[in-house]
């Protein structure tokens, strides 16, 4: 991790989904430059160990236990990063669920809680920060992935709502640039964190086949992807989609001609 020390010294930032993953190592790298968080999952024990980690090196940090998919939680979150702190100057929107199945076989039980867990708390999350945001020239960095810009095989209940996050951060960043608030989204592809691992165990020479670059990315990787969006070194980018995904979509989706050629 290549950290620029103070870079975020006197900002407030909330990161959604900092108990492990990407939102962790995005906490681990706001900390180290100079930032005061606000951090949020679901999972209470994991969320209590990563502030834990992060007071002992010295970083100011706040946490509560937030079920994103819940209008009033979120709210609450933003509040109390508002009260503590008396601004806020970044949120980052990054909880988030997968669900394999075809449409055919989901429940809507199912359906819904993707939805509310993946789309509904980036919109309540925007909702409730963009009034402080403005006061502070602001801005709010979405984890979306590359699979809101392109489908994936049994997987039409993730796409359908990284599709939504695609295009939500868009709207929002045209309707609030105006105001000096600015939206943006980085769109991983594979990372290797937990959501993934169990992929990642059985199945790993696929990714190093479909990757240009071999391997899937690390959680350090897209942090630094986010904080760079949520830096003064991108002020002037907003609405943007961040694509960091080793190389996938560079690619057609073609056979690997040069592979099939050499190998004859």
């Amino acid at each position: 991790m290549i950290a620029y020390p103070n870079r975020f010294a006197d900002k407030v930032i909330v990161v959604t989904g900092a108990a492990s993953g990407i939102g962790a190592a995005t906490a681990r790298r706001l900390a180290a430059e100079g930032a005061a968080l606000v951090l949020a999952d679901l999972n209470a024990e994991g969320l209590a160990a990563m502030a834990d980690d992060l007071t002992r090196a010295g970083a100011s940090v706040r946490t509560r236990t937030t079920d994103v998919a819940q209008e009033d939680e979120v709210a609450a979150l933003i509040a109390l990063a508002v009260d503590a702190h008396g601004r806020l100057d970044v949120l980052v929107s990054n909880a988030g669920i997968g669900h394999y199945g075809l449409a055919p076989d989901i429940t809507a039980e199912q359906w819904h809680r993707v939805m509310a867990v993946d789309v509904d708390s980036v919109f309540f999350g925007a909702k409730h920060a963009i009034p402080h945001l403005r006061a502070t020239g602001g801005n709010i960095v979405n984890t979306c992935s590359i699979s809101g810009l392109y489908g994936d095989y049994g997987l039409v209940a993730y796409n359908t709502a990284k599709g939504a996050v695609a295009n939500m951060t868009r709207n929002l960043a045209i309707d609030h640039a105006p105001e000096g608030v600015r939206i943006n989204a980085v769109c991983p592809g594979g990372v290797d964190t937990p959501m993934l691992r169990r992929v990642l165990d059985r199945w790993p020479e696929e990714y190093e086949r479909l990757i240009p670059m071999q391997r899937p990315a690390q959680p350090d990787e897209i942090a630094g992807a986010i904080t760079f969006l949520a830096s003064a070194d991108a002020s002037y980018i907003t609405g943007h989609l961040l694509v960091v995904d080793g190389g996938v979509t560079a690619a057609t989706g073609q056979p690997n001609f040069d592979r099939m050629f050499r190998s004859r």
